[in-house]
């Protein structure tokens, strides 16, 4: 009955949450859809169209992978540890309990170093720098799972789980660094299916670890890691250089796109209407200012 009830302490707190950032925050760094809209800032597309501007995209499916391996090594080390330390080092599973739970304590500042990370790489060297950042933690992620598994040592294990959980959070957080640039027409598009690589990630790890011994598993997990890792330089931005591809455009931030939606050709021939109209009207006024003369 006890794990009913403390349910009940985060579905406060998340209902309290959901409700603070609909009144306080708004929905891209421009401002919210709603007004970008009606100011013409942002074009209308469909649910459909943007799902499929963000499905065709190669660079979405890189981050969907490489999301898969860090929230979903996340999802996975929670599950498994506890196991983990009570059969590698013999603990009692309250011991092993709190230990694992280092694991998810990370969280309250490792995401977020990461995407401060990625920003501040943007800064000093564009999007290639946030490439550079997502790319360095998968890699160090996964070196950082070889050398746990590797551990025999309960202290230096608790060490390493440390560290290990810090480069997951990072990855995560660098992620969602790169998520609004990859299709600015399709931003929850992207983010959705990327975001669906955690859970499709703690899914394939798990049957990992329920076919092959832990320390086997979590050899497998870090090569998988250290190849999404090296999977960075395949992401290739619009108007982005990458590490390998692309070429730096002349813009110095995200910007929405205009102009190029389904009422354009409405939207110039509006836009000429009243040019006209107002060379209509100037050349009224002149005609009547030479008639007084």
């Amino acid at each position: 009955m006890a794990w009913r009830t403390v349910t009940i302490v985060p579905a406060v707190v998340a209902f309290a949450t959901g409700i603070i950032v609909i009144k306080t925050s708004d929905d891209c760094p421009s401002g919210n859809y709603k007004d970008l809209k009606k100011s013409g800032e942002m074009p209308e597309i469909s649910a459909a169209a943007s799902f499929r501007g963000g499905a065709i995209d190669f660079n979405t499916w890189i981050l969907y992978i490489q999301y898969a391996c860090c929230f979903g090594v996340e999802l996975t080390v929670n599950n498994a540890a506890v196991s983990y330390f009570v059969s590698r080092f013999g603990l009692e599973i309250e011991s092993a309990s709190a230990i694992a739970s280092i694991f998810g304590f990370m969280n309250i500042f490792a995401r977020g170093v990461g995407g401060y990370l990625s920003d501040k790489a943007m800064g000093k060297m564009k999007m290639r720098g946030r490439v550079f950042v997502q790319a360095a933690t998968l890699l160090l992620e996964g070196s950082c799972i070889f050398i746990f598994a590797s551990m025999t040592n309960l202290a230096a294990s608790i060490v390493m789980l440390t560290v290990f959980s810090i480069f997951v959070q990072a990855a995560e957080g660098s992620t969602y660094g790169i998520v609004p640039y990859v299709n600015p027409r399709s931003p929850g598009a992207v983010a959705g299916i990327v975001g669906a690589g955690g859970p499709t990630g703690a899914v394939c790890f798990g049957l990992v670890f329920r076919q092959l011994d832990p320390q086997v598993a979590f050899n497998v997990m870090a090569g998988i890691v250290m190849i999404s890792g090296v999977l960075s330089a395949l992401i290739n931005v619009k108007g982005h250089r990458g590490l390998l591809f692309g070429k730096d455009a002349d813009l110095n931030m995200l910007t929405m796109p205009v102009g190029e939606g389904p009422f354009d050709d409405e939207k110039v021939e509006s836009a000429e209407t009243d040019e006209q109209a107002d060379k209509s009207e100037q050349a009224s006024n002149q005609s009547s200012t030479n008639e007084e003369k």
